[in-house]
């Protein structure tokens, strides 16, 4: 079963416009189906994951590359040729007027913006294919199932297979996989710290505090992040302030970005136990966060997101900035909005100014949207991806 992504739109613009694509995105979220199923018919593909295929491009690179001759060319996990990009590059500069003639794909950030930037800037386009969002979802059942299920495309297509795919992906990518992005030699210390954010999901990135609980120095802490952050598995939300290197240096929120992770890491019996539990508020929370991400990502765009914390102690959980206007959105894990959930919303807008915040957006578990005071708007969660990909597109 295919479900059509929403990056599809941004992905023939793409081809139209750059020599070489580049798809990115964690392990198992679609990028190959969805490349064969949207391109497929009149491309070359070839994957990267077989060593025939790597040795023949690593010892012939302008043999193997000559195979595809004027047909469009998917050269999929191409992280594990580095080598392919400066005889990929050469190609480009000499047809600089032909457009869509390279697909590449891959799932380890780190080595492929290296290689991007030093061979391919300028002249290549680069969109990342997340996890099913809700836009995209099979299943348009309750938060439990959503938040149980999670947005990889196995578990979601098949939720039999769930349990035995959650628990695979975990061992398999997570604790194989990213390990050897820094050659993370302190398996149980890994663990410890893929653990403890699981548990911290939602919550401020206390590095002291991880690095004191797993017995690993400060650096190793935000190293570890950053590999997670890299493979796609977690998004630091970064604090909102007007001067931009406030942002930078300040403490920022962790989430995975798959709340099906979170729920098998931290060991949640079922979806209703998740969401009813003392993690419920924070599995809710990083849902709408994961969804604002992937609204960004579907448009083809970078995400402008934020969150924000005034001096006596009220929080914004999300600030959306959308061309000069900012959105902050309050995300509570209730059925009946109160003036209460309101109140950092109006605090916000008034410091940002109406020119910059005009409205605020409360995402809860009702049915339809309401219009509440002093411009504020009452939002079903299930509604809330559709809203900011429709704003984003326009």
């Amino acid at each position: 079963m295919y479900i059509r992504r929403r990056l599809s739109r941004v992905l023939k613009k793409s081809l139209e416009q750059f020599p070489a694509l580049m798809i990115t995105g964690p392990r198992q979220a679609g990028k190959t189906t969805f490349l064969l199923h949207e391109i497929g018919k009149s491309a070359d593909y070839v994957s990267f994951d077989d060593p025939l295929e790597r040795q023949f491009a690593v010892t012939d690179p302008n043999g193997f590359l000559d195979r595809f001759k004027d047909r469009l060319a998917i050269l999929d996990e191409v992280q594990y040729v580095p080598e392919i990009f400066q005889y990929l590059k050469i190609r480009i500069d000499s047809e600089r007027r032909r457009n869509g003639k390279w697909v590449l794909t891959g799932s380890q950030q780190f080595q492929l913006m290296k290689n991007i930037t030093e061979s391919l800037a300028g002249r290549i386009a680069i969109l990342e294919l997340l996890p099913f969002g809700l836009l995209e979802h099979k299943s348009k059942g309750t938060i439990e199932s959503f938040i149980w299920s999670g947005g990889y495309p196995e578990p979601s297509l098949y939720p039999e297979k769930r349990d035995l795919w959650i628990r695979s992906y975990i061992q398999t990518y997570i604790e194989r996989d990213v390990r050897q992005l820094q050659n993370i030699k302190d398996v149980r210390a890994f663990e410890s710290f893929i653990g403890l954010t699981a548990a911290h999901h939602g919550q401020m990135f206390n590095t002291a505090l991880l690095s004191r609980d797993i017995g690993v120095s400060l650096p190793t802490v935000k190293a570890w992040a950053g590999v997670l952050e890299a493979s796609y598995l977690c998004y630091l939300l970064k604090p909102y302030f007007g001067n931009f290197g406030k942002r930078i240096v300040k403490t920022p929120k962790f989430y995975f970005l798959d709340t099906a992770l979170v729920c098998a890491i931290t060991r949640q019996p079922d979806g209703k136990s998740a969401l009813s539990g003392a993690m419920g508020g924070a599995l809710f929370e990083g849902m709408i966060v994961s969804e604002a991400v992937k609204a960004f990502t579907m448009n083809g765009i970078k995400p402008d997101i934020y969150f924000w914390r005034s001096h006596d102690g009220l929080e914004v959980d999300l600030i959306i900035r959308i061309g000069n206007k900012l959105y902050p959105v309050e995300i509570k894990l209730t059925s009946t909005p109160t003036q209460k959930h309101l109140e950092p919303l109006n605090k916000f807008k008034t410091i940002a100014g109406r020119e910059s915040a005009e409205m605020g957006i409360l995402v809860c578990n009702i049915q339809k949207t309401a219009s509440l005071p002093l411009n504020n708007l009452a939002m079903p969660w299930h509604q809330f991806t559709e809203w900011l990909y429709s704003k984003l597109k326009s």
